[in-house]
């Protein structure tokens, strides 16, 4: 049972159960940064590029012809530079978008420099010293 036992400690730990949260969490923000780029940036940059649709940015590597790279993939090896350049655009925003979130989260983090600390009381000797040194004054 002392198997068990260490799983179960190592399983309800924070840091482990902050790490599951962390992974849903980016695979959902990872969906919508896909729809973003997908379904909103890249529609507007192939239109700039004369209407073409980067999905469709291929060389057929079996000699096949075919207009979409669907049909191209299902007659052999397709080297598919479009779809790769959709996906290190959505790299680059994803990152972008983190790096913005992480930089506002640690500008809400941090606590304004506190006021100085009181000077350290001084050792007990060096106040009993001093109380001699008044009294032998008087």
């Amino acid at each position: 049972m002392g198997f068990m036992r260490e799983f179960r400690e190592f399983a309800v730990k924070g840091n482990v159960v902050d790490l599951a949260v962390g992974v849903i969490i980016g695979g959902a923000f990872g969906k919508i940064v896909d729809s973003l780029v997908n379904d909103l940036i890249m529609p507007v940059v192939s239109k700039l590029f004369g209407g073409l649709d980067f999905s469709n940015y291929f060389i057929p590597l079996a000699g096949q012809t075919a207009n979409t790279l669907a049909e191209a993939k299902k007659g052999g090896a397709v080297f598919a530079y479009g779809s790769f350049i959709t996906v290190a655009l959505n790299f680059v925003l994803l990152a972008l978008v983190i790096f913005v979130m992480v930089k506002q989260i640690n500008r809400l983090r941090r606590e304004p420099p506190a006021a100085p600390a009181a000077p350290p009381a001084p050792p007990e000797e060096v106040v009993l010293l001093r109380e001699i040194r008044d009294a032998l004054k008087k």
